[in-house]
């Protein structure tokens, strides 16, 4: 007979080397991001001087292509590892930005456009990837927490930062915020560079032999599950930044400022009580697996309340009361899946394919946030409330499947500290008088 127990907060989680610079590069890149995707078409417009028609159709063809070099990132990952993939990443989006203000000709943005949108796409699969080789157990957990409230704290912070250049210095601005993002890549990636990283010796023995690859990824039935599941709960990330606006001004004729008030609610929330939640959520032993499907059904709770106040369409103050609220419950439903979900996603992948299967699984994400725009205004044409039982219905979906999925994964994926097993004495010990 044999008892499983996991371990408790108090053995403790083991510190990363290199922990804070490989936070603080995160941080600082994100401000760099901040500064210029509130405003991509426009910044884009300004800098190169090229009219918005041509800006939005290079945009658009050079992030397709972004997606396909995806699978490509991954493979590079396995073959040299995330942290060399990861300083080259950052050196060419340093390049890439500080080229754009000389890129005037619609040959020459196009040329940097592309190489930059290669580099932006692929980030997130190198990310984790990178998260995977330095971090083991709840480490992962309270890395992927970490870098989450940073990067939502950075991208504010280079938001407020850009409103101020420009009212300083008016459009003209933009170039120098583009020289600012490579400056942010640029010390991103040195600070990245200190970073140790520490890889399993056989991982780079077995990334060549002919069993690994793609191959690999797609035969296995389990992961295939969570990254459909991952699909099924991002549709409701993009929610926020395509349905809500739509909804607000068709639907709910609500004011359009409500959408900036929305915004603001979720990144304070996620900045400042991110790390705290996910803390709270690895603090109590909750598998993976079920705290990431808990978060999905957080996500259903507040698509629900969405479609329950499109139903009645109270006043303005009930109505501002109420996507309050809703606001709050979808960003704490973000805040318990993101983590879990992330850990779940590199623990769940052998070490020596890491980086292919996370490039699946960040397809998932990709092809969310590419489906979501025309989905949602479909649906919302039909009827307001509509898109919202569509999401709801999937991230219900999403999180049974998790839950269905559990026995099939990997126990160290399922659990952030492995399970201690206490094996029962085969004989009971005799006790003896003293004396």
């Amino acid at each position: 007979m044999a008892v499983f127990m996991g371990k408790t907060a108090a053995s403790g989680e083991a510190k990363v080397a290199g922990e804070r610079s490989l936070l603080l590069g995160i941080g600082i890149s994100s401000v760099g991001i901040g500064m210029y995707i509130p405003f991509s078409l426009v910044f884009f417009h300004h800098v190169t001087g090229l009219s918005l028609t041509v800006v939005g159709l290079v945009m658009t063809v050079t992030g397709l292509a972004g997606l396909a070099f995806m699978p490509l990132a991954g493979t590079a990952v396995d073959r040299f590892g995330a942290k060399r993939v990861n300083l080259v990443l950052y050196g060419i989006r340093a390049l890439g930005f500080a080229l754009y203000p000389f890129a005037s000709s619609l040959p020459a943005f196009a040329a940097v456009s592309l190489v930059t949108a290669l580099a932006d796409r692929s980030f997130s699969v190198v990310q984790q990837s990178l998260i995977g080789e330095v971090a083991r157990g709840a480490a992962r957990d309270r890395l992927q927490a970490s870098v989450r409230a940073l990067q939502n704290a950075g991208m504010g912070a280079g938001a407020l930062l850009v409103s101020g250049v420009l009212a300083l210095w008016g459009t003209g601005g933009f170039t120098y915020t583009a020289w600012g993002n490579a400056l942010a890549f640029a010390l991103a990636g040195l600070l990245v560079g200190r970073l140790r990283a520490v890889r399993a010796a056989e991982a780079a023995t077995a990334a060549g032999t002919p069993d690994t690859g793609y191959r690999t990824v797609l035969r296995d039935r389990p992961f295939l599950g969570l990254t459909a599941a991952n699909f099924l709960t991002a549709l409701g990330y993009s929610a926020l930044s395509v349905l809500f606006p739509l909804y607000l001004s068709t639907w709910l004729t609500a004011p359009d400022s409500l959408t900036g008030a929305a915004f603001t609610v979720n990144t304070v929330l996620c900045a400042g009580i991110g790390v705290l939640i996910a803390g709270r959520v690895r603090r109590s032993g909750a598998r993976r697996t079920r705290s990431a499907a808990l978060g999905a059904l957080l996500f259903a709770a507040a698509f629900v309340g969405q479609i329950v106040l499109g139903t009645l369409r109270p006043g303005r103050t009930a109505t501002l009361i109420a996507l309050l609220v809703i606001v709050v419950v979808y960003t704490l439903g973000e805040l318990v899946h993101s983590p879990s979900g992330g850990a779940l996603s590199v623990s769940a992948a052998p070490e020596a394919v890491r980086g292919r299967y996370l490039a699946t699984y960040q397809l998932s994400y990709s092809l969310a946030g590419a489906l979501a725009p025309s989905l949602f205004t479909a649906l919302l044409a039909v009827d307001g409330r509509l898109p919202w039982a569509v999401l709801a219905v999937a991230a219900l979906g999403a999180a049974l499947a998790l839950l269905r999925l559990e026995r099939h994964l990997p126990a160290e994926a399922v659990h952030a500290e492995p399970p201690v097993v206490l094996k029962a004495s085969a004989a009971p010990v005799p006790v003896t008088a003293a004396g």
